[in-house]
């Protein structure tokens, strides 16, 4: 196997984010598509609604857009909506960051090239680091 890791690069930021998988549950129960919608892509809910506990992925990419949006110190809202953020799979199954325009207009803002990601969740909880990097 060849392995080749991202790029690297300097260290212009990082954001963590930890959430209770159960509050994701409870909200797709009370809201259903209306959050589904609003907060993730369309490619994010096709892969998480393929899934067989589709709240636990759900809630691992909700923790990574909180990740993604402490790096930049914008917190979601007018700087970085939801769905700026979408986390899609590699070669490898390895998470990574798609930002739209709104999100790439701050990655060169701050003078960054690119945002690496790792995200685990449990049966409780799901975690999400990010950073960004310029190459």
């Amino acid at each position: 196997m060849n392995l080749t890791l991202p790029p690297g690069g300097v260290l212009v930021a990082l954001g963590a984010d930890l959430i209770e998988v159960e509050r994701v549950r409870g909200v797709l129960e009370r809201q259903g598509q209306r959050f589904l919608e609003k907060v993730f892509t369309e490619e994010e809910r096709a892969y998480c609604g393929g899934m067989a506990h589709p709240h636990k992925h759900y809630a691992a990419r909700f923790a990574a857009k909180e990740a993604v949006s402490k790096c930049f110190t914008t917190g979601i809202g007018a700087h970085l909506g939801w769905r700026a953020v979408s986390v899609y799979h590699g070669e490898r199954h390895e998470p990574l960051v798609h930002l739209d325009a709104q999100g790439q207009a701050l990655l060169a803002q701050v003078g960054a090239t690119h945002v690496l990601l790792t995200l685990s969740h449990t049966e409780t909880h799901a975690l999400a680091v990010a950073a960004l990097v310029r190459a």
